[in-house]
């Protein structure tokens, strides 16, 4: 069945939203609070805090990076191949509307993005009594 025009267009605009504000953000950074490195901040517990926050900006601008990229490949896909868009790479179907509205970058429907999330082995975390 494919996106109406209308649907392309709210899609469209939604993207060059999204675009535009994780643009603007720009990279967040994080100052560090080591002068050199013999020395800690006023206080030695302030440390692992500011390497938390370093992390955590990091894994941000990571996934601001990812999502401007999937949000700008999307826009291509407007221009280049608009029969395809709102169709999953993988299957073929159509993704639901409700889902591009919540996610315009959407590649996956539901169903492949599951599989895709799905890890391929066992679980990696061990409980209490495999250690034994």
């Amino acid at each position: 069945m494919g996106l109406t025009a209308a649907q392309k267009r709210t899609l469209r605009r939604a993207l060059q939203a999204l675009v535009s504000d994780v643009s603007s953000k720009g990279i967040r950074r994080i100052a560090p609070n080591r002068t050199d490195d013999s020395k800690v901040g006023g206080d030695e517990d302030e440390q692992p805090l500011n390497e938390m926050l370093q992390a955590i900006a990091s894994d941000r601008n990571r996934a601001s990076g990812d999502t401007l990229g999937r949000a700008q490949r999307a826009l291509e896909k407007l221009d280049h191949a608009p029969g395809d868009a709102g169709t999953c790479e993988d299957c073929g179907e159509d993704i639901p509307w409700g889902r591009l509205k919540a996610m315009p970058f959407a590649e996956l429907c539901v169903a492949c993005q599951g599989k895709r999330d799905t890890p391929h082995h066992g679980p990696t975390r061990r409980g209490p009594t495999d250690f034994r």
